[in-house]
């Protein structure tokens, strides 16, 4: 094919099987679900409006892809208040990505579980949103300096620089034990993250907070979006937050869990009941970091109102299994 032409079905059977691996690559350089929806669905946009302008040069993939990555940098144009990320605080607008949204291809290298991980595209953040595109496309989806630099419109060397650059700030933000974004990926959950994930959501559900504080690491790091986005570090220090908010105390007593994953990462929907609400309605998500078996880091995201994970909104009042 050499152009798209000016028919619809044909426009959809040439892009649409993209559009998955191109809303998680909105997604890595967004670290929000809600806007890489929206910028790829404004990248379907443009390339309709554009079709007449592919002549096959390269495959309609690449021409998404090089779509996309200027949408989203129009986006963080217009949000510059969103970048540099503070100092100490998590992104405010961090959300997680549910994985059933992923490319059904379990072997796409674009949504390996090392770049999907909430720590890695908390990471990229921190990366100038030029600097950001070329280290996505190079290190990320493996593509040659030249191919990137005429998507940037860039000169090799100047991809190569920020390439550099990039790598010396994803080496300063991720964690010592998980340096390595490009070594081999499973996607499957391990022995130790199931086994972690149910015990922590029978914690909630039995009210156990001598069994929540075992499941921690003393150096966890625990954040809870999209409130203040204060990273709280250590396991007493959380835990103590916790119950200073209430957990395990009247009207944060009563407790259901489901295990789910998003980021390729273990989670646990938790759903509160209140004493005057014959249901369980879904309150939050903990979305864990398993390292030795114990959880390493958690983030915890206000999920009320989010239909796009997937979820039940509210579930009965037998326990779940």
């Amino acid at each position: 094919m050499t152009d798209l032409g000016t028919d619809e079905a044909e426009f959809i059977a040439a892009t649409e099987r993209h559009r998955r691996e191109l809303q998680v690559h909105c997604y890595r350089m967004l670290a929000n679900y809600e806007d890489a929806r929206d910028v790829t669905q404004e990248t379907y946009l443009r390339a309709w409006h554009k079709r007449q302008s592919f002549q096959g040069h390269a495959t309609v993939r690449t021409w998404l892809y090089r779509i996309a990555t200027n949408a989203c940098l129009d986006f963080l144009e217009k949000r510059n208040d969103r970048t540099p990320v503070p100092a100490g605080l998590e992104l405010p607008y961090l959300q997680p990505y549910p994985d059933r949204m992923l490319p059904e291809d379990p072997q796409e290298s674009a949504v390996a579980r090392e770049t999907i991980e909430l720590a890695f595209v908390v990471a990229v953040q921190h990366l100038p949103p030029r600097q950001r595109a070329v280290f996505i496309l190079r290190d990320v989806l493996g593509w040659p300096a030249s191919k990137a630099a005429e998507d940037l419109e860039l000169t090799v060397a100047s991809v190569t620089s920020a390439l550099q650059r990039a790598r010396v700030t994803m080496r300063e933000q991720l964690p010592d034990r998980r340096l390595d974004w490009r070594s081999p990926a499973t996607h499957e959950l391990s022995e130790d993250e199931r086994g972690t994930l149910k015990s922590y959501i029978d914690a909630h559900e039995r009210n156990d907070l001598v069994g929540l504080t075992s499941l921690l690491r003393d150096d966890l790091r625990f954040a809870m979006l999209p409130d203040s986005g204060v990273v709280v570090r250590g396991a007493q220090d959380s835990v103590d937050g916790w119950v200073g908010g209430g957990l395990f105390q009247p009207g944060f007593d009563d407790w259901r869990g489901i295990a789910t994953t998003v980021n390729r990462m273990p989670a646990a929907a938790l759903y509160r009941r209140t004493a005057d609400d014959p249901v369980y309605r879904l309150f939050t998500m903990a979305v864990l970091h398993v390292a030795d078996g114990r959880i390493a880091e958690l983030t915890g995201f206000d999920v009320t109102d989010k239909p796009w994970l997937g979820l039940p909104t509210i579930i009965g009042a037998t326990r779940s299994e």
